[in-house]
């Protein structure tokens, strides 16, 4: 006879939006079961890095995951615009310094890797954590009073409420019946990390050209990350090159920034592609990471999008808890999906127009955007609100993205320790 366990929360998908998730709602009180392959065997094999904004790194640090991360990452103080599309107007180097919004950083560039191991400890040592390792999640059923998993070993689960990190191809996005929009790009990301003899500044630098952003941001050091967006065919050719080969190229795409480039990193490719889901809510089931929307990395949105995911959906369960209402019901489901839709569609619309003006071959495309940056560069107050808008939504943060004094708030609301 199966024996169904049972927990007020199942988070599905065990990478870092989802392990997020899992702290995010323990912290404010639920019973959490978090579901998927053991999460360190992925973080082992991921050398790519995250820049994550003030918000994220707040919501770290009030998760306990930040301490030891810092020592691997580098801050963001800045972020330079270079215009390297060869248009008839070229437009001026723009620089975006966080003190012109009142902040020392924007955030911080910080290894996949320490990341999950980071988020995985405070996962494995959650008191109100059950972590249930499997292969995948094979099935999931939605009740009037809950939801029902079942995973490739036979465990079944149930809480009132799923929040679905499993990633663009949701099994439990589809058993709430919530339907996408999927969009490919032609063009391909090369991530890597790498070695150079100049001082980055601890300034991302982002040059735009004709087949996408080429972004390097600060790594500790003398090194840096790398995300170079190309055609398909060039970019599997350049990440099929030895590493002299690589180098010679990319020291010429970079126009001597960094000087020298030295040692690099193992070279990752994959194709852009860009996805958003309908509801970010809907039948017990909530949306987060990946589930929801995919972005091109363009902007540094990603993993930022699926930790305010994260966060926002423990403000929805708290305020639920405290007031005796059913977690997974369509109330909470209808407040999730407007405090998430316009944060996610607005940078989804942003980053897939941006991409697009750098892609067009007209020329009053060109001379627009070119224009866009020469505004940017002259007009300071448009400028910081720019800064501003990118760094996050407007209007309030999830009490858990605030320094300490709401995270207690929030967790009061619930009942939680």
């Amino acid at each position: 006879m199966t024996t169904t366990s049972t927990y007020t929360c199942m988070i599905v998908g065990t990478g870092p939006a989802g392990q997020a998730t899992a702290l995010s709602l323990a912290r404010i009180g639920a019973e959490v079961t978090l579901v998927g392959p053991p999460a360190p065997v992925a973080a082992a094999a991921d050398t790519r890095t995250a820049a994550l904004f003030n918000g994220s790194i707040t919501l770290l640090q009030n998760l306990g995951v930040w301490d030891g991360l810092e020592d691997v990452s580098a801050p963001l103080q800045a972020i330079r615009i270079v215009d390297d599309t060869g248009g008839i107007l070229r437009a001026p180097e723009v620089l975006f310094e966080a003190r012109e919004v009142g902040e020392s950083v924007f955030g911080w560039n910080v290894p996949h890797g320490p990341l999950g191991e980071a988020l995985w400890r405070a996962v494995k040592r959650h008191p109100r954590i059950t972590v249930v390792e499997t292969a995948r999640v094979e099935h999931v059923e939605i009740r009037s009073d809950g939801v029902l998993a079942r995973t490739a070993e036979g465990t079944e689960l149930s809480a009132r409420l799923i929040a679905a990190a499993d990633g663009r191809s949701s099994i439990c996005r589809a058993a709430a019946g919530i339907t996408t929009t999927k969009w490919d790009y032609d063009q391909a990301a090369i991530a890597t990390r790498f070695e150079h003899t100049r001082p980055h500044g601890n300034v991302s630098t982002e040059f735009h050209r004709k087949s996408g952003p080429l972004t390097t941001v600060p790594l500790p050091g003398l090194a840096s990350s790398l995300v170079w967006v190309e055609r398909p065919a060039i970019a599997k050719r350049l990440a099929e090159l030895d590493d002299d080969g690589f180098r010679v190229v990319l020291e010429t795409r970079l126009q001597g920034l960094l000087g020298r480039i030295g040692e690099l990193g193992p070279r990752r490719l994959f194709p852009l592609s860009a996805l958003t889901a309908e509801a970010y809510a809907r039948a017990r089931v909530a949306l987060i990471g990946e589930a929801a929307h995919v972005i091109p990395p363009i902007g540094a949105q990603g993993l930022n999008l699926g930790l305010r995911d994260a966060a926002t959906l423990a403000d929805c369960v708290a305020w639920a808890l405290a007031r005796g209402e059913d977690i997974g019901g369509d109330a909470v489901m209808s407040q999730y999906h407007e405090r998430r839709r316009s944060d996610v569609e607005s940078r989804i619309m942003a980053v897939d127009a941006l991409n697009r003006t750098l892609l067009s071959t007209l020329l009053p495309v060109s001379l627009l955007r070119g224009f866009g940056l020469h505004l940017l560069r002259a007009v300071g107050p448009l400028k910081r609100a720019l800064i501003r808008q990118g760094l996050e939504p407007a209007g309030p943060r999830p009490l858990l993205m605030e320094p300490g004094g709401q995270v207690t708030r929030a967790v009061a609301l619930a009942g939680g320790v």
